[in-house]
């Protein structure tokens, strides 16, 4: 039984978004050979990147030949689509980012921006690490992190809304919205 259905069936997306900034350093690390490979053996088949304002393009690849599709765009109005349909998703560490993932339930890995002044996001991000609702990684270790995930020691994020609550938190430490 090998017909189209099952390809789409079988289809993994990871899905990574910057937001509206610039983070060209997490968009080299997943166009890495090391990421695609580490994605690859864990099942996944499409890589789709939303590069936000970075200037770094990565290399589109169609996968015909069984390997990871590669594919991206720089903004959409909204990535909420994305998100759902996504397998696994790779994030900068922006707090409205973070939770609507966390609100869907997907799996996430985020990426922090170690270039940012003052960066509370990295403390947002260790601390959602901790208590096991993502994964943390730097650009130099998403491969490392992506080896070595196990997706089923991930713990749901309890419901509630806490986007408006991080808009805030985030607007009054002077981060850009998402």
């Amino acid at each position: 039984m090998g017909g189209a259905a099952n390809g789409i069936e079988s289809r993994k997306m990871v899905f990574v978004t910057v937001g509206t900034t610039c983070f060209d350093a997490l968009i080299k690390a997943v166009d890495s050979q090391h990421v695609k490979e580490e994605l690859s053996r864990k099942g996944y088949t499409d890589l789709l990147i939303q590069m936000g304002r970075g200037t770094y393009v990565p290399s589109k690849f169609s996968g015909e030949d069984g390997s990871l599709a590669v594919d991206y765009f720089t903004f959409s109005p909204s990535i909420a689509d994305y998100l759902r349909s996504a397998s696994l998703i790779i994030s900068h560490a922006g707090s409205g980012s973070i939770f609507e993932t966390l609100r869907l339930g997907k799996p996430l890995i985020v990426v922090v921006n170690e270039d940012l002044m003052d960066n509370h996001q990295i403390e947002l991000a260790e601390e959602l690490a901790d208590r096991k609702h993502l994964f943390c990684a730097r650009p130099q270790t998403l491969h490392q992190t992506i080896e070595v995930m196990d997706l089923k020691s991930l713990i749901p994020y309890p419901p509630g809304d806490a986007v408006p609550v991080a808009k805030l938190i985030d607007n009054f430490l002077g981060f850009p919205a998402d």
